[in-house]
């Protein structure tokens, strides 16, 4: 820290220790804390008490629904909105806050977010008939602001890509891509003319709303560690879906195989029609998206699980060697999410691996990339170690 970042005055540092340290550090300190300072900490000290010996039992938000509703909206008061989500998630995991998620009235107070959204899909079975609607709003709204981030940069990407692969050298007036034709031309600038003469043209191919120019198929793990991963996919799915140029299909398995393709038009019916948890059968799901393809040379199958295989593992890479043979474009990722380097099968991976499939973990702002690179046929070991991605080796 620089000094002119650090708190100007000692009593602003005293206050920040004892916030820091707990109402057992107020003699200790002996800073002085505001009405709202106190209340803040009554909040914080509710939530992670018991992660200390000396303060255990003397907070916790026990079994009271309408303590725990109270307590959420508290949070939203005193802490911001990126502070919120984390305190969200940590209830989640410390208090088992899940049950909580069943009752409409604390639904309603909550912030919605990935994590929250993920444990409403987790419960979507159990959940009950009077709390299902405030569960779809909740839900609904995370995917509008994903949607909101995310979309763009995935249609700019997807169609970006596949206008480069469709430029061609003898093109129409209408087709003409004028800015790199001209920049194609600088050389031929004639000045007595002032103007540029056109020996070379670039053109976009014709606009084509059938056949697709690609197919696109998502193949995603729906087990429970692969939550976060489902929420994006499903949203990447019903981007992709919008675009004409894309054929795209959405498959999610467990030991089941589930085609949710004809939901597309709506992210929430997809979040609500897979079901987290169970087993995983991978060259299940993958004999089932081998069934989609129609033109291997044109289709990118993307595998999304962490490869904890429970059906057989030769089965399965004789599978994915067929589908690399047929020359469909497969690649798996290990996560969709921003918790940075999941779990999963290291030497399932590096098997993956040695059949030319790339495997990585991808962020979601980093997805819209990776689209664009595989429609252009790119090397995506090299794209991923570009983006600062980890790929993992053969062998």
């Amino acid at each position: 820290m620089n000094r002119t970042d650090a708190p100007s005055t000692t009593p602003e540092r005293l206050r920040r220790w004892r916030l820091i340290l707990g109402s057992e550090a107020e003699e200790t300190t002996g800073a002085l804390i505001s009405e709202t300072d106190r209340a803040m900490d009554q909040t914080l000290a509710l939530l992670y008490a018991d992660s200390d010996p000396e303060r255990k039992g003397r907070g916790g938000l026990g079994a009271s629904a309408p303590g725990v509703a109270r307590w959420l909206g508290d949070i939203r008061t005193y802490f911001p909105a990126s502070v919120v989500q984390v305190m969200q998630k940590d209830a989640l995991e410390r208090l088992d806050l899940r049950q909580w998620l069943l009752q409409p009235e604390l639904l309603e107070a909550v912030t919605p977010d990935i994590h929250l959204a993920a444990a409403i899909l987790a419960l979507n079975r159990v959940i009950p008939e009077r709390t299902k609607e405030s569960a779809r709003i909740v839900v609904r709204k995370v995917v509008e602001e994903l949607e909101k981030k995310l979309a763009g940069p995935l249609r700019q990407a997807v169609l970006g890509s596949l206008n480069r692969a469709a430029r061609h050298r003898r093109p129409r007036p209408a087709e003409m891509d004028w800015h790199r034709t001209i920049r194609a031309n600088l050389k031929h600038y004639q000045p007595a003319y002032k103007t540029v003469i056109p020996v070379t043209r670039i053109g976009f191919g014709r606009k084509q709303t059938t056949p697709a120019l690609r197919e696109v198929i998502l193949c995603v793990d729906q087990s429970g560690s692969m939550a976060s991963s489902v929420v994006y996919a499903s949203i990447f799915a019903a981007v992709l879906a919008s675009l004409r140029a894309v054929r795209t299909s959405l498959v999610v398995f467990d030991t089941a195989v589930v085609d949710l393709t004809p939901e597309l038009h709506d992210p929430v019916e997809v979040l609500f029609g897979t079901q987290l948890g169970g087993g995983t059968d991978i060259e299940q799901a993958l004999a089932y998206c081998q069934s989609l393809v129609r033109t291997p040379a044109g289709t990118i199958l993307v595998l999304i699980s962490d490869l904890y295989e429970g059906g057989s593992r030769e089965r399965l890479l004789r599978r994915a060697a067929s589908l690399v043979a047929s020359g469909v474009q497969f690649i798996t990722l290990l996560a969709l999410s921003d918790q940075g380097r999941p779990a999963y099968d290291h030497a399932l991976a590096a098997q993956l691996a040695a059949l030319g499939i790339p495997c990585f973990a991808c962020t979601p702002d980093l997805f819209p990339g990776l689209m664009a690179a595989a429609i252009q046929r790119e090397d995506l070991n090299q794209w991923a170690a570009g983006a600062g991605l980890v790929t993992v080796r053969a062998g």
